[in-house]
């Protein structure tokens, strides 16, 4: 069962399922020059939110070759509105996330190297410096192992329920922290829509990788101050943020 939380109002966006299919096509296609991801470990999707109709990966497919109308299209209680092929294995874990926090636009997961290192060994991913202040505002958190009965009784939806469990067991807004490291498993991202989700696994690779070279030259190290995070992760994100244009 899933915990009760307030949910946060829902990102607005309207488009075409022309329009949503290229989007999570050119999504899903960045990911291998991305390096995120070798064979087809990986998958991306992307909701309208006033439609209720989003769509993702299909399961299997070489990047490559991926073309809009491959891209499987889905309604908020899974079923397949359009497309010819068996979406992601995924589809479910994406499905039950898209659910429960409406501000969501987009979900990246792979199995990205550093990332998922982080990911097997069970250990967070604290905020050590600027650059993963930038876009992720503290700890990168893990998510519990599935029980035995979890994983009989459908492995990926129970995957998303284990997701949802721990961001509202932190109360942490997946937009505010837009990945998880799922134990055993490898990395989830999310994001105002498919390609800020994958912008956010680019950034939390990069951001393991570092953590992994900094822990080899400083074993010591801790933890950024609180007052250069918040500085950092504001500037990008609060009310007042400045980065960037308008």
């Amino acid at each position: 069962m899933l915990l009760e939380f307030p949910l946060i109002p829902p990102l607005i966006a309207t488009m075409t399922l022309q329009e949503l299919r290229e989007q999570v096509c050119a999504a899903n296609r960045a990911l291998e020059p991305s390096g995120l991801v070798r064979l087809t470990w990986g998958n991306v999707s992307g909701i309208d939110r006033e439609s209720g109709l989003w769509a993702i990966k299909p399961s299997g497919v070489d990047y490559s070759v991926l073309q809009p109308s491959d891209i499987v299209v889905l309604d908020l209680e899974g079923k397949v509105v359009e497309g010819r092929l068996r979406p992601s294995s995924d589809t479910k874990t994406h499905l039950v996330l898209y659910r429960e926090f409406p501000n969501i636009g987009g979900i990246t997961h792979t199995h990205s190297l550093h990332a998922t290192m982080f990911s097997q060994a069970g250990r967070e991913l604290p905020c050590y410096g600027t650059t993963h202040a930038d876009h992720f505002h503290g700890t990168v958190p893990v998510v519990r192992a599935l029980t035995p009965d979890e994983v009989a009784q459908d492995y990926e939806r129970f995957t998303g329920v284990a997701i949802v469990e721990r961001l509202r067991e932190l109360k942490l807004d997946p937009l505010e922290m837009p990945a998880v490291l799922q134990l055993h498993h490898a990395p989830f991202t999310f994001g105002k829509n498919a390609m800020d989700s994958l912008n956010n696994s680019i950034a939390l690779e990069m951001c393991a990788q570092m953590a992994l070279g900094s822990f080899s030259l400083n074993p010591a190290m801790t933890a950024i101050p609180g007052h250069i995070l918040e500085k950092h992760h504001l500037r990008k994100h609060g009310p007042g943020a400045y980065y960037g244009q308008k």
